[in-house]
C-alpha cells in the first residue's frame, strides 16, 4: 500500500469509492509511446520513493543519531565564540553563543503559556561568552554572565534537530513524500463519516492522510465534514458550493465540458489548500468521471527524463488571471504570478505544484531566448501528468466525499451529460496544516517531544516549549 504522508495520503482503510477500469476518452492526451521507455525506467528506479525531488544536501546528511544515553553524554568544547557538541567521533554541531543565549526558553527568556520569546535579543551583547558550560543527563547546560544567576538547558535531542552548522538532523520517516500514481486504483484509501466526526479525534487524524470520506449524500454533512478540519475559506464562489452545470459562475466547473488535471486558484497569491468536493446526484446522463494526479510524482518524472525543463517550470513565471464574473478580476501579487514547481527556499525541496493551463494569461514577460525551451518544457510536462501511469480515475457517486491537497494533487473530469449536483469548498493550507501539526503532536509525537515531554516545566498548557514548530 502506498502511504502519502504530510499530505492527503493512504492507509490501509477499507476502500470506498468505486474506480473507473478504463480511461474516458473524452480528454486528448499525450501518446504513452512519447514517454513510455523513459517512463518505464523511472518506474523501476523512483516510483515509490521521493528520492528525485530530494536535494543533495539532505541525501549527503548523516544517518539520524541514536538518542543521548545517560551513560555517555557528548564531548563538549568552547572557543571562537561558539559551543560545540561531539555526538560521537566523527559528528560534531557547533552553535554560537549568542544563538545559544538568543534560544534560552526559561520562564525569563520565554512565556511557557502563549509560546512567544520574552528574551530583548537586542540586548544580548554580540561577543557574549558563557561562564560555564557542561554537559548534563537532559542537555546542555550553559552559565551566562549576569547580574543575576542565568542558566539555560538546551535538550540534547532539540539540539540534534535544530543543528545548523551541519546540519545533522533527516526528516522524519513519518513525514516523508511518498509518490503515488495510477496503480492507486487498485486499493483506493478511505476513511468514514463517523470515524471523522468522533470527539476522540484518531479518525481526524486518519481522514487528513487518506483521500476519500464516506459520509451521508447531503450538503449538511459535507460542511460539518470540511468544518472538521479547519476553517472554510471564502472565494469569488461563495463559501460552500452547491452547484450544478448551469454557468452560474463563470467558470468551467460550471459546465459539462472535460477538464484537464489542474489545480485551483492559481491566480491567487496564496492558492487555497484543501479541495473537498462532494458528487450529491448524477441523473439523466453518464460521463464526468473525476481525474485525480500526484503533481509531485509527475515532476520526479519530469526531473529524471527531463531536468532542463524541470528547472525552467522551477524559475519561470507564470501569470493567471480569473475574469469569467464581471464583478471582479483575480490575478497573483506580483501580477508576473509564480513558478508552476515551487521549492523551500532553505531545503530545496518541491514544496508546490501550481499548474493552471486554462487560467494562464499572457506570457509576455518571458526572455526571447527561452520562448521555444519554455514551450518545450510545459509540453514535456504535459506528457508527465496525462501519462496513464500518472492518472488515477475514479468515478464518484453519492455519499464519497474527496478531499485533495490543492498545493499537491491536480484534479480534473472526463465530459459529462445529465444533471450532475456537487458540493464542496476549501480550506486555507495554513489551516489544514495546523490542524495536521495538531494532531500528529498528539497520535504521532516526533524524536523531540517523546524525549522532552517528561522535563520538568516542559509541558504548559497542553503543549511542550520544545515543540519542534516553535
Amino acid at each position: 500500500m502506498l502511504k502519502y504522508r504530510s499530505l492527503l495520503g493512504l492507509s490501509n482503510a477499507r476502500v470506498a469509492t468505486q474506480v473507473s477500469r478504463c480511461r474516458p476518452r473524452n480528454i486528448s492526451r499525450a501518446s504513452s509511446s512519447q514517454i513510455s521507455g523513459g517512463l518505464a525506467t523511472h518506474l523501476t528506479r523512483a516510483s515509490a520513493s521521493a528520492a528525485a525531488l530530494r536535494p543533495r544536501s539532505l541525501e549527503d546528511a548523516p544517518q539520524e543519531l541514536p538518542e543521548v544515553s545517560p551513560d555517555d553524554l557528548p564531548i563538549i568544547s568552547t572557543g571562537d565564540n561558539k559551543v560545540a557538541i561531539g555526538w560521537d567521533t566523527r559528528t560534531w554541531s557547533r552553535f554560537h553563543n549568542i544563538w545559544l543565549r538568543d534560544h534560552c526558553r526559561c520562564p525569563k527568556c520565554f512565556h511557557a503559556i502563549t509560546k512567544q520569546r520574552l528574551v530583548d535579543t537586542f540586548e544580548i551583547p554580540h561577543d557574549i561568552i558563557p561562564v560555564r558550560v557542561e554537559p548534563k543527563v537532559e542537555g546542555l547546560e550553559v552559565s551566562w554572565p549576569s547580574t543575576d544567576p542565568h542558566v539555560s538547558v538546551y535538550p540534547w535531542s532539540w539540539l540534534q534537530r535544530n543543528s545548523y552548522d551541519p546540519v545533522i538532523h533527516k526528516p522524519d520517516a513519518a513525514k516523508e513524500k511518498i509518490l503515488w500514481g495510477a496503480k492507486i486504483e487498485q486499493s483506493p484509501p478511505a476513511v468514514t463519516y463517523e470515524e471523522m466526526m468522533a470527539g476522540d479525534d484518531k479518525g481526524l487524524f486518519k481522514s487528513l492522510t487518506n483521500i476519500a470520506s464516506v459520509l451521508p449524500p447531503t450538503p449538511e454533512s459535507t460542511e460539518k465534514l470540511v468544518q472538521r478540519i479547519g476553517f472554510i475559506r471564502e472565494t469569488q464562489y461563495g463559501r460552500f458550493w452547491d452547484f450544478t452545470s448551469d454557468l452560474a459562475k463563470g467558470d468551467m466547473a460550471y459546465t459539462t465540458l472535460a477538464l484537464g488535471a489542474h489545480t485551483d486558484t492559481t491566480y491567487y497569491t496564496d492558492p487555497c489548500g484543501l479541495q473537498v468536493f462532494h458528487l450529491l446526484s448524477h441523473t439523466d446522463g453518464s460521463g464526468g468521471a473525476s481525474l485525480l494526479v500526484d503533481g509531485f510524482y509527475a515532476a520526479s518524472i519530469l526531473k529524471e527524463l527531463h531536468p532542463e525543463s524541470y528547472e525552467l517550470l522551477s524559475r519561470v513565471h507564470v501569470p493567471a488571471h480569473a475574469a469569467g464574473e464581471p464583478s471582479a478580476i483575480y490575478r497573483p501579487y506580483p501580477p508576473s504570478g509564480y513558478p508552476v514547481l515551487g521549492h523551500n527556499p532553505v531545503t530545496g525541496e518541491l514544496a508546490q505544484v501550481r499548474w493552471n493551463n486554462d487560467d494562464r494569461s499572457v506570457m509576455n514577460h518571458l526572455d526571447p531566448q527561452l520562448v521555444e525551451q519554455w514551450y518545450n518544457a510545459i509540453r514535456a510536462w504535459n506528457q508527465c501528468i496525462t501519462s496513464p501511469d500518472s492518472e488515477f480515475w475514479i468515478q464518484l457517486q453519492p455519499g464519497t466525499t474527496v478531499v485533495i491537497d490543492n498545493h499537491r494533487v491536480l484534479h480534473g473530469r472526463s465530459a459529462f451529460d445529465g444533471k450532475r449536483r456537487m458540493c464542496g469548498a476549501y480550506v486555507g493550507v495554513d489551516e489544514y496544516r495546523s490542524k495536521l501539526a495538531v494532531l500528529t503532536e498528539k497520535f504521532a509525537p516526533d524524536a523531540v517531544l517523546r524525549a522532552t515531554n517528561e522535563l520538568p516545566m516542559a509541558v504548559v498548557n497542553g503543549r511542550n516549549i520544545w515543540n519542534s514548530a516553535l
